[in-house]
C-alpha cells in the first residue's frame, strides 16, 4: 500500500491523498505537478522516474490511512 505522502517534498506544498496533482518516484518520493515540471519528470532522490500518483478516496482514509509525516525540509 501507498504511503500517500502529504507534501511536496521540493516546495512543501499540500498534497492530500484524496487529491489528483502528485507525482511518485519507485521510492515513493512525492513531488506536486510544478516541481515534478521543473524536474523533468526525474526524480532528483534516486533518478527515477516521477508517475502520477493514484488518488485514495476519502472515505478508505479511516481503514487505509495516508502518512501524516511531511517530508519537505526547507
Amino acid at each position: 500500500m501507498l504511503e500517500m505522502r502529504p507534501d511536496c517534498a521540493r516546495c512543501g506544498a499540500d498534497l492530500p491523498a484524496e487529491m489528483p496533482g502528485a507525482f511518485i518516484c519507485s521510492l515513493e518520493c512525492t513531488f506536486c505537478a510544478p516541481c515534478a515540471e521543473d524536474l523533468d519528470d526525474h526524480c532528483p532522490n534516486c533518478g527515477g522516474e516521477l508517475m502520477d500518483r493514484p488518488t485514495r478516496m476519502k472515505k478508505l482514509h479511516e481503514q487505509f490511512p495516508p502518512s501524516v509525516e511531511r517530508a519537505f525540509r526547507g
